[in-house]
């Protein structure tokens, strides 16, 4: 069982399940929320569709104003952040996990390497399953993997509006990666010289990369290594994946920026 959004890991991670384990072992579920995509919307149905898998649909806008309100004593007199951007993720968690409780379904998490790094995910949200497909995949080359797949099967089974839509977690809005993290094109090669190479800042600086850029990816990696240790296993396919292959303290004193 796969949660569906429209965006391209969750569609490539549900064609590498299908083509594992055929269509009618395969199901999508679509969680949509007020700040959902049109577009994301149909995607999810149309690629869905493509790939002969059922697709349940649950809402969740009247869950989340309902812990909206639950919290709003607690949360009188601040402003939405993250905070609210999380619930979200965290209800369709833990729908998921009902799902897979009630139906014994295993649920695959969707997240990229490039995420899962950098700590662009929700402990509990969409951290949440039982195998991570993409773990060790960064953001670049599900890219590249998606379009393969397209081109092996000769026709667009992902549709081709997954590609072209700017990276969103849409749990806010107007939302983009970009807000957050570096281009993707820029942030892979980074990680890949500090996570899988073993270089040092003054290292990446030469590969042409800004300084302070580098210095602030390298505190997320680290910074988030208590998410890491806590996420499914997934497949390896680069020469250090994340988990036993890379493992930091979780607190620690040797760090100095």
């Amino acid at each position: 069982m796969i949660g569906l959004s429209g965006r391209i890991d969750y569609a490539l991670t549900a064609a590498v399940a299908v083509d594992a384990l055929g269509e009618k072992r395969v199901i999508g579920v679509t969680m949509p929320s007020q700040y959902s995509s049109k577009g994301s919307i149909g995607d999810s149905e149309l690629l869905a569709r493509n790939l002969g898998i059922r697709l349940i649909k649950i809402p969740i806008t009247e869950i989340f104003q309902s812990y909206l309100k639950t919290l709003s004593p607690s949360f009188k007199g601040l402003k939405p952040n993250v905070t609210e951007e999380n619930i979200q993720a965290r209800i369709r968690g833990n729908i998921l996990m009902a799902l897979s409780n009630k139906f014994g379904w295993l649920v695959l998490t969707t997240g990229n390497k490039s995420e899962m790094s950098v700590g662009y995910c929700t402990l509990y949200g969409d951290m949440a399953g039982g195998y991570a497909v993409l773990k060790d995949v960064p953001k670049t080359l599900v890219y590249e993997l998606t379009r393969f797949r397209n081109k092996k099967e000769g026709i667009t089974i992902i549709p081709k509006s997954v590609f072209v839509k700017p990276p969103s977690a849409e749990l806010r809005p107007n939302q983009k990666d970009e807000d957050s993290l570096p281009p993707y094109p820029t942030l892979d090669p980074i990680l890949q010289a500090y996570v899988e190479e073993d270089k040092g800042v003054e290292e990446i600086v030469k590969m042409g990369f800004k300084e302070n850029m580098i210095r602030e990816v390298i505190h997320m990696v680290d910074r988030n290594e208590y998410k890491r240790r806590q996420s499914p296993p997934g497949v390896k396919i680069t020469h250090r994946a994340l988990g036993k292959d890379r493992r930091l303290p979780v607190t620690n004193k040797y760090r100095n920026f």
